[in-house]
């Protein structure tokens, strides 16, 4: 008999009732240290005193009224966005799929607009993770993904990440824009190598197409600068965000130049929920704790700390970690046992909570306001797990 929800995820058998900070609390009084931040999205940790405040007071005021009318909560977070950022203008949605959904319109539409309406092809990367609709499975390099839902949607092809003669080949005149993520989170925790963004900037300006990255677990002060793509020293044309640009709570956004978005008109793209007062509320109080004098550059000193003490660990536990990936506090451990292995050690022995990622790696995603005793704490229980695998395996 199916279950009243429907049966579409593979559980853990924990039921969390409150959080605090970076710790949750399970209706069976175990506490855990989350290393998972709801897969980059508590990007301030749990029951934050001023998110929590912006969101009740709010939620007392008005909570919906839809985008029939100004909402001048959404006006003040794409203000602050676009002072923020590349981009001149904000749409604002749900979900990071929904953000990925929106950019992609924006640069077909662009095309369009201009003259040039066959050009609709999306060129992505392999291992690339761009959500689960229709539209986003077929720009995500996953098989699986698909299988039993129907024919591909047309207009998506994928070169291998960071090699720039396969993306230049895979240019020709219905190629519209180049989608990448700075750094691939589901897809092993893959940071583009130097050089990369650089090169696919030039690349997409000497063939007329847009660069769009999918910031939507990279972005928002995870990599230590507002945007990961900023360590590059260049911009895209259009940008998803989403996960941690509301805390927790569900908020995505379509950033983009105004030239990219010029096709972009009243009635071409909409959402119901979309940017409203209380998804405004709170990404409004996350972006105060974030743009807040010091909390960035704390971020890069501590996703610092936190990898240098891993990678000893690595050094230590050859047989159970290879290597460490990523940027930031969007880290993986790539694993010589099974990762999941790893995983279910750190959770039931060790109260710590981990993502899986493809390639046999282990995510952590940590909330960004993490210190120094929440680093000691998580590398002394993955020391301590990896030594117990070395030891079941030897």
């Amino acid at each position: 008999m199916v279950t009243s929800v429907m049966p579409t995820y593979g559980r853990i058998d924990i039921a969390f009732e409150r959080g605090e900070g970076p710790y949750l609390f399970a209706t069976d009084g175990r506490r855990f240290l989350d290393f998972a931040a709801g897969i980059a999205t508590n990007s301030i940790g749990h029951a934050h005193p001023h998110l929590v405040r912006a969101i009740s007071e709010q939620a007392a005021r008005v909570m919906h009224v839809s985008n029939l009318y100004r909402i001048p909560e959404q006006e003040k977070l794409a203000d602050r966005l676009v002072a923020s950022s590349f981009a001149d203008t904000v749409f604002f949605c749900n979900s990071g799929v929904e953000a990925l959904e929106g950019a992609t319109k924006v640069a077909r539409r662009y095309h369009f607009h201009n003259g040039e309406p066959n050009r609709t092809r999306i060129i992505c990367c392999t291992h690339s993770f761009h959500g689960r609709t229709l539209g986003m499975l077929s720009a995500t390099d996953k098989d699986a993904y698909r299988e039993g839902f129907g024919p591909r949607v047309q207009g998506f092809s994928h070169v291998a990440f960071g090699n720039l003669n396969e993306m230049r080949a895979a240019i020709s005149d219905d190629a519209a824009a180049i989608l990448v993520e700075p750094v691939q989170g589901e897809g092993g925790v893959n940071a583009a190598p130097e050089g990369y963004l650089r090169a696919l900037r030039e690349i997409a300006d000497e063939f007329g197409l847009l660069l769009v990255f999918d910031e939507v677990q990279c972005g928002m002060g995870r990599s230590g600068r507002l945007w990961a793509h900023e360590w590059a020293g260049m911009a895209p044309d259009i940008m998803a965000s989403a996960k941690g640009l509301g805390g927790g709570f569900p908020v995505g956004a379509v950033m983009a130049s105004e030239k990219a978005a010029s096709g972009m008109k009243p009635g071409l793209h909409g959402s119901t929920f979309g940017g409203n007062p209380l998804a405004m509320a709170a990404a409004n109080a996350v972006l105060d704790v974030i743009l807040a004098d010091g909390f960035l550059p704390q971020v890069e000193r501590i996703s610092g700390l936190l990898r240098g003490k891993l990678e000893a660990v690595a050094k230590r536990h050859p047989k159970v970690v290879a290597e460490v990936r990523g940027s930031g506090l969007l880290l993986g451990l790539k694993c010589v046992v099974p990762s999941g292995d790893l995983q279910t050690r750190l959770r039931e022995q060790h109260g710590l909570l981990t993502v899986g990622a493809a390639e046999n790696v282990l995510r952590l995603l940590p909330p960004l306001n993490i210190e120094e005793a929440h680093v000691e704490e998580a590398v002394k229980a993955i020391d301590a797990a990896c030594a117990g695998l070395a030891r079941d395996a030897a």
